[in-house]
């Protein structure tokens, strides 16, 4: 029993705060989130540090599916608090936000936060960037901690925007860096970064 605990706990791996938490709101950051309908959560744009003979090509796929994984997370995420009680706005779903930005030309053709306010037809829009080290795929982990592998770790780099679209400006910005155990997955860094940056995102009542 205790060897199948601690082989979850490798597994799972909590992420851990590397630093302070950079934050910025506009003066009218509430109010302006306060009277948004209707949300959508943008593709995060993905970067994953590419290692010595890594395939190009390989690392760009990689790059897409963590993107829909960690927009899926912060759909799902979002969506608890919602049924919580914790915000009010209405969450586009992710299937009709990607495919409205796929007919507009997207990822191909790069648009502006406004842009893609017009294109999605939402009061705000939540985009997000995250810098991984290395990909956080969870038969990679698991391979890893069979090998032996239980020291390595994943520096993470997170920056969230939200965006008004009717006044056309930027409302918040939050900036973290995180480090993660062998296990990490794209659902314990969501659910890592959302718990800390809710306790400060203009949605998220008390």
């Amino acid at each position: 029993m205790k060897k199948v605990t601690l082989f979850t706990l490798i597994g799972i791996s909590i992420l851990l705060i590397a630093s302070c938490a950079k934050v910025y709101y506009s003066p009218d950051a509430v109010t302006l989130a306060d009277s948004h309908k209707v949300i959508a959560i943008l593709p995060p744009s993905v970067s994953i540090a590419a290692a010595k003979k890594t395939d190009p090509e390989a690392i760009k796929e990689q790059q897409k599916t963590e993107s829909l994984n960690f927009q899926n997370e912060m759909y799902s995420w979002m969506l608890k608090r919602k049924m919580q009680g914790r915000m009010t706005q209405e969450i586009q779903d992710i299937e009709s936000t990607n495919a409205k930005l796929k007919r507009a030309g997207y990822p191909d053709t790069l648009f502006t936060p406004v842009e893609m306010c017009e294109i999605l037809g939402v009061d705000g829009v939540l985009a997000s960037n995250y810098s991984l080290s290395k990909p956080m795929s969870d038969g990679a982990a698991v391979a890893m901690i069979i090998l032996g592998g239980v020291g390595s770790t994943n520096e993470v780099s997170v920056t969230l925007n939200i965006n008004d679209c009717l006044n056309k400006k930027l409302i918040w910005n939050y900036s973290h860096k995180y480090s993660g155990g062998i296990g990490s997955s794209p659902a314990n860094l969501v659910d890592g970064l959302m718990r800390n940056a809710s306790k400060k995102m203009p949605y998220m009542k008390p």
